[in-house]
């Protein structure tokens, strides 16, 4: 990828167009219709896929070693449509410490901020932008939605697994096909996308939100993936373990933390802090 520098001390990506991948799946934010009789102008793109639109550019300000001590982390302020072009950007790096660190941040054409947050990397950075926002989260007022979950539940060593064809297919629709999600020639095996890193999560994430009272509609607040001893590779066994971290609510959702680890033969590899919206107009227990 062509890397552009028209900002002193800021590298600055393509314009991309992110696909809306899941705009077949009715009754979520995705779905056009569902999307619209929730206030948004139509079925958003995933933020896990605007996490692909960062990665060269955090190779080309951290260096091969992102991969395996990196992190990014983002709050997603603004939706956006499907094949909304859109372009993000990485300030130059602060190397004042330990931990490298540098600001991120996406916008569209009109200047709107899509996304805002942090990238780093040598160690695991407690001081990133959605653990700092975690850190800081309003007094709970009520759940309905979550109400039958608690902080600090727990699912512990979920097997999981993602595999070359499902790695091939996001090939198809990702905004940055990179070399090392296609060979291992790179870390002598295939790297995982994000798409599929927060993917790869899912299963125990599923378990940690079964009490969660249906029907409603939830979308992504924010998400961090931090690498402990990286790459995460397609078609090796993993185990997924976490715990609930946060819980609190805004006049128009119900918001809950998950703070994910990946391990393998008991060694660290990723961790993923998670923050999901749930739509209270979405849920027949806000029909007041």
């Amino acid at each position: 990828m062509a890397i552009e520098s028209d900002v002193p001390a800021t590298i600055t990506g393509q314009w991309r167009q992110p696909t809306n991948t899941a705009a077949e799946q009715k009754g979520g934010i995705h779905d056009d219709a569902t999307a619209t009789d929730l206030g948004f102008r139509g079925g958003t793109v995933a933020g896990s896929i605007h996490m692909e639109q960062f990665v060269p550019l955090l190779e080309a300000s951290f260096g091969e070693a992102w991969w395996q001590s990196g992190g990014l982390s983002l709050y997603f302020l603004s939706a956006t449509l499907d094949q909304e072009p859109v372009r993000c950007f990485v300030s130059a790096v602060d190397t004042d410490g330990p931990i490298s660190r540098a600001r991120v941040w996406m916008e569209n054409e009109a200047g709107t901020a899509i996304v805002a947050g942090t990238a780093s990397c040598g160690g695991f950075d407690e001081q990133s932008d959605l653990r700092s926002r975690l850190a800081q989260i309003r007094p709970l007022n009520e759940l309905r939605i979550l109400k039958q979950m608690n902080l600090g539940d727990r699912v512990e060593s979920v097997t999981v697994r993602i595999d070359d064809q499902h790695v091939d297919r996001q090939l198809k629709v990702i905004t940055e096909p990179l070399d090392c999600f296609a060979s291992d020639a790179r870390f002598g095996a295939r790297v995982l996308p994000m798409t599929g890193i927060v993917g790869i999560f899912d299963p125990a994430e599923q378990e940690l939100a079964r009490p969660a009272i249906q029907p409603f509609v939830g979308l992504y607040g924010g998400i961090e993936i931090a690498f402990l001893n990286g790459p995460v590779f397609s078609e090796t066994d993993y185990q997924s373990s976490g715990e609930i971290v946060g819980l609190t609510d805004s006049p128009k959702t119900e918001v809950l933390w998950r703070d994910m680890l990946l391990t393998k033969d008991d060694q660290p590899i990723a961790r993923m802090l998670k923050m999901d919206r749930l739509m209270k107009n979405s849920s027949p227990l806000w029909q007041d």
